[in-house]
């Protein structure tokens, strides 16, 4: 089974770009469907209440649960206090089966984690080049996955990029996705350095296309079984549902 482990979708209710605005599935459900994709995870868009946008995501993976995952976002700062509550309507209500925190929000927080710990959840993190963070996650945390996606950094900071290879390499509750890595060497290295347990297929859909980011896993030229982890084992293994 190929699993895009990242793709975004509902409503967003800031209209500064297209990261806050309505994101639609129909053209990413397409190109997605075509190049082999079976299921994705999706992901709200950035909204003034995390809240209201978990509760339109639910609706659309309750629309086709046979194709969507759906993982909570939450904001460190705003949800401060209920994050928790949060957590606990996505996965009993909902059927979540993860979490996702963006550093444009604010820094992940202690609370985040004990929610994650609390629920046996992973946490997709994109720290925005403050790769540092993985070591402090780690240590602390050691009982709870890290998806750090982008390698670390979507804006292509190939230092930070680097640096996550390290982490990579040393923790083991520190994973990445491929989405968005447009310095396929780096992509490469750390298939090679880490393993490929360490990465997962991701796309960052709707707005990148899926099948072109899937194709950069098929230039990798892994061994059959190595392929099917980033591209949908290594995603099952960490939500409890690996297959064998």
């Amino acid at each position: 089974m190929i699993i895009d482990s990242h793709c975004h979708a509902g409503p967003g209710d800031g209209l500064t770009g297209p990261w806050d605005s309505n994101l639609a599935l129909g053209r990413y459900r397409r190109r997605a469907v075509a190049a082999g994709i079976e299921r994705s995870v999706l992901l709200a868009a950035f909204h003034s209440d995390y809240a209201v946008a978990n509760e339109a995501l639910a609706a659309l993976v309750a629309a086709h649960p046979e194709r969507y995952y759906g993982f909570a976002f939450v904001h460190a700062a705003r949800d401060r206090g209920r994050i928790h509550a949060m957590v606990r309507v996505a996965v009993e209500q909902y059927g979540f089966v993860g979490i996702k925190v963006h550093r444009h929000d604010a820094p992940i927080s202690g609370e985040i984690c004990e929610a994650a710990r609390a629920f046996g959840l992973p946490v997709l993190y994109d720290p925005m080049g403050e790769v540092h963070v993985a070591e402090l996650l780690a240590a602390q945390y050691p009982d709870v996955n890290f998806i750090l996606p982008h390698l670390g950094s979507f804006a292509d900071q190939w230092q930070a990029q680097l640096a996550l290879i390290d982490h990579l390499v040393r923790h083991p509750n520190i994973y990445t996705d491929s989405s968005g890595i447009r310095r396929f060497d780096l992509l490469a290295e750390a298939v090679r350095r880490a393993g490929p347990h360490k990465v997962l297929f991701g796309s960052d859909g709707p707005w990148l296309h899926p099948g072109l980011e899937l194709h950069k896993i098929r230039l990798l030229r892994l061994p059959a079984a190595d392929e099917a982890l980033i591209t949908g084992a290594n995603f099952l293994r960490l939500i409890g549902r690996a297959t064998g």
